[in-house]
């Protein structure tokens, strides 16, 4: 049996669209247009390219986009005073910090700062929390991004063997979350776990959240399995 695809940019070309049709709606009855800051410290080449492609969302979507370009070298304090302001300014309703920070910066610190209303990135301890007790309203944005590619290759997760590897506040852990709530029995697997092959094999849905290419074999897997990897690797 060949392998299915499941073709994630056709779902992301329709969630833009839907959400681009909502702005229009809104600006046909005369409302506000929603508005999203993002905030980048440094030059981090990865960060860029994330922040690029938001700033390109923002525009097709037809969104409201503040920049924050800041130096390497700015002080925690003024990041944080930062966040007070557009907490403050009704006309901002999503806050992204981009991560990772640099080493200075108290990431968690930042991130809890946020208010949790405007955390879209869905990392506030109090949208984590309620995402554990399966009444999520803000959620991080990959692992859900994950459930709406299953959803769309008619996936019922109901009753599945699901394995996460990858154990990151940012895509494992969430993502684990989500797969409970979906009704899968679920095995989250992390730099100690023993027989990473053994948990594969009896799987029937994988999500790969590392950044090592090539670490899962095809032969560890068995036939039907669906795959959604969310790791990015650079190769020569």
């Amino acid at each position: 049996m060949s392998a299915q695809l499941i073709d994630g940019k056709r779902v992301s070309e329709e969630v833009l669209a839907s959400v681009r049709a909502g702005v229009e709606q809104l600006q046909a009855e005369g409302r506000r247009v929603p508005g999203l800051a993002v905030i980048q410290v440094g030059e981090d080449p990865a960060s860029k390219v994330y922040v690029g492609n938001k700033r390109r969302a923002c525009e097709r979507t037809g969104f409201h986009s503040v920049a924050h370009d800041l130096a390497a070298d700015t002080t925690q304090e003024a990041l944080l005073a930062l966040i007070d302001e557009l907490n403050a300014d009704p006309s901002i309703d999503g806050i992204l910090v981009q991560l990772p920070l640099p080493g200075h910066i108290d990431s968690k610190a930042v991130i809890e700062r946020i208010h949790p209303d405007k955390d879209v990135d869905g990392f506030h301890p109090y949208n984590v929390g309620r995402l554990a007790q399966r009444i999520p309203r803000l959620r991080p944005c990959t692992p859900y991004g994950v459930m709406r590619l299953l959803q769309s290759a008619g996936v019922d997760p109901k009753g599945m063997e699901a394995v996460v590897v990858g154990a990151s506040n940012i895509v494992g852990r969430p993502m684990a979350l989500e797969l409970l709530m979906a009704g899968c029995t679920v095995t989250v697997c992390h730099s100690k776990t023993r027989d990473l092959q053994d948990k594969l094999s009896r799987a029937d849905i994988v999500v790969a959240a590392v950044g090592r290419p090539e670490m899962i074999k095809g032969e560890w897997l068995k036939q039907g399995v669906i795959v959604i990897d969310v790791g990015i690797n650079r190769l020569e």
